[in-house]
């Protein structure tokens, strides 16, 4: 098992990725505490139980990470808990899907508060700790998108809060190197979420909006919520023991896309130029 008796905050833990980070995490030996808004409590101890149920170690801790007495809390259950902190996945995100120019302030400060401000202190939070503990060690995976790569409209403040999630990441992750902790960024391209079913739900018919996207994925298919899982387990893992300040396009080949899918087949081109 890759991350036996490592001690993994998850949050965002109670629906898609998150979910499926925490179970993948416990099927590889981890201790996971799982943290959620409160009002998926219910969810977080019904994600519990069935990790409990199969044999692993799991705790819920009900978390609104915007708000810097809960991120403490957390990270005291934590440690109060497994008594150390081996990694993090900074998972918890919200967004809007608006016009750049019918944003609100509160709309912008939302968006930030939890995707930039909650990774930041809740990263912050956790190195404190990771730098008390004997011996010093500890990985952080923050979940971005490929909307640090290239955006789409509609996306400004997610954006903004995702591309400054990479700035602070890589930052840490060169001040924290010689510690021996680790900070890396995975973003995930198009996966089978709840943010799929919203897309599904704003298009003519699932086929069709199936037929789009599998144009502009080069793979041609969604991403699984333990495909990214497996990603998160390979960058908390001694298996990626030399990668810090990285950030991994777990994408399907989208980001590496110029255009989407001809149609058609192209001429082939032989050689000879104009």
């Amino acid at each position: 098992m890759k991350l036996q008796n490592k001690s993994i905050i998850v949050t965002g833990a109670s629906r898609g990725l998150g979910r499926a980070m925490a179970q993948v995490c416990a099927t590889e030996g981890a201790r996971v505490v799982c943290a959620a808004l409160p009002n998926d409590l219910d969810l977080l101890e019904v994600l519990v139980a069935g990790i409990q149920k199969a044999g692993g170690e799991a705790v819920a801790v009900a978390c609104d990470i915007s708000k810097m007495s809960d991120l403490e809390r957390l990270v005291q259950k934590a440690v109060e808990s497994y008594g150390v902190i081996d990694g993090v996945i900074n998972n918890a995100g919200v967004n809007y899907a608006k016009p750049f120019v019918n944003v609100t302030e509160q709309e912008w400060e939302h968006v930030l508060s939890v995707d930039l401000k909650g990774a930041f202190f809740l990263t912050q939070l956790c190195v404190r700790q990771m730098l008390r503990q004997t011996p010093v060690r500890g990985s952080i995976v923050q979940i971005a998108s490929v909307h640090t790569h290239a955006s789409l409209a509609g996306a400004a403040p997610y954006d903004a809060a995702k591309c400054g999630v990479v700035g602070f990441s890589k930052a840490a992750a060169v001040e924290l190197a010689p510690q021996g902790i680790r900070v890396n960024i995975l973003s995930p391209g198009l996966c089978r979420t709840e943010i799929w079913k919203d897309i599904v739900a704003a298009a003519p018919s699932e086929q069709a909006c199936l037929d789009y996207w599998q144009a502009n994925i080069p793979a041609g298919k969604l991403i699984e919520p333990d495909e990214i899982a497996r990603c998160c387990v390979f960058l908390l893992s001694d298996d990626s023991a030399c990668i810090t300040g990285a950030n991994l396009m777990a994408d399907h080949g989208m980001t590496s896309l110029l255009v989407s899918r001809d149609p058609h087949a192209s001429k082939a081109d032989d050689g000879k130029g104009n």
